[in-house]
């Protein structure tokens, strides 16, 4: 599989591409340099916004509008642009961090300290009236990001950086809707090879990973083997998605953050066209 390059930009951290049928555009963020980005792929058109706080993630709201993971809790836009807060809980020292929406529509997100301290992040269930769950208490998050679902939504892929794990859990409804249980390792990336960061989850049910520091896409079966590894110019992928209308290109968000001397395209987002087929996704409920 090739890459090619979808959008040429210098973005310090991009991060979090999502699809969104609905306007038939790809959204993605530069979290350091407080940007949102869409892009159209049918006719190029590229619009950046503004946010007042770093921004982890955007995703699609049912009805229109965003829902944002930004520094000190989860906001959101209106169709008409229009901001407010949904769960303002600001820490000294963390931010917003990967985000993903859930099959039942609620919010799944992830925080991490700046200085990336041991246990100073986590992953909160956000229900679409605001309610919010801290899903990993008492197991401890550093670096939250990739979160997704196997295809029937019986299964939940997390990934905490510094752990170099894929996990998975069960799901099952509790008090607090949707929660993960009997989290156990699904594959373990090997030393020099990288950390895992954003990961999507394909129609077979695979899970596809960005490699920070490793400049590859790998993609696992359900039962953990690596079967397919997608070599990138650069060293910092951050996250994949597919989108297109047909959901086959598989579109990868990359940073140029820390170093010292970054490939050209980082910062860039790049395309594997007909990397695969990807599911449809949910716009948050809220």
């Amino acid at each position: 599989m090739t890459w090619d390059v979808a959008v040429r930009e210098y973005a310090e951290l991009g991060e979090g591409p999502t699809w969104d049928p609905a306007s038939g555009r790809l959204l993605w963020v530069d979290i350091l340099g407080s940007r949102i980005h869409t892009y159209a792929p049918d006719t190029g058109r590229r619009t950046v916004m503004a946010t007042e706080q770093h921004v982890g993630a955007v995703k699609p709201r049912v009805g229109g509008g965003l829902v944002v993971n930004l520094r000190d809790g989860v906001g959101l836009y209106g169709a008409d642009g229009t901001f407010s807060w949904l769960v303002r809980e600001p820490v000294a020292g963390r931010r917003g961090n990967d985000a993903a929406v859930a099959p039942d529509g609620a919010l799944w997100a992830g925080t991490m300290r700046y200085d990336e301290r041991a246990g100073g992040g986590g992953l909160t269930r956000i229900a679409p009236d605001g309610a919010a769950f801290d899903v990993f208490a008492t197991e401890g998050v550093t670096v939250s990001n990739g979160t997704g679902w196997s295809p029937d939504g019986k299964l939940m892929y997390y990934i905490d950086s510094p752990t170099r794990r894929i996990d998975v859990c069960r799901t099952e409804i509790g008090p607090h809707g949707q929660v993960p249980v009997d989290r156990r390792p699904l594959a373990q990336i090997e030393e020099g090879a990288g950390f895992p960061d954003g990961l999507t989850v394909d129609a077979e049910g695979c899970v596809w990973v960005a490699l920070w520091d490793g400049g590859q896409i790998r993609r696992y079966t359900p039962s953990g083997t690596l079967d397919r590894t997608i070599q990138l110019p650069v060293r910092r992928p951050t996250a994949c998605a597919f989108g297109g209308a047909a959901l086959r290109d598989l579109y990868v968000s990359t940073a140029r953050v820390g170093l010292e001397r970054p490939h050209p395209l980082s910062g860039s987002l790049l395309v594997v066209a007909d990397a695969g087929q990807g599911m449809p996704g949910t716009a948050f409920q809220g």
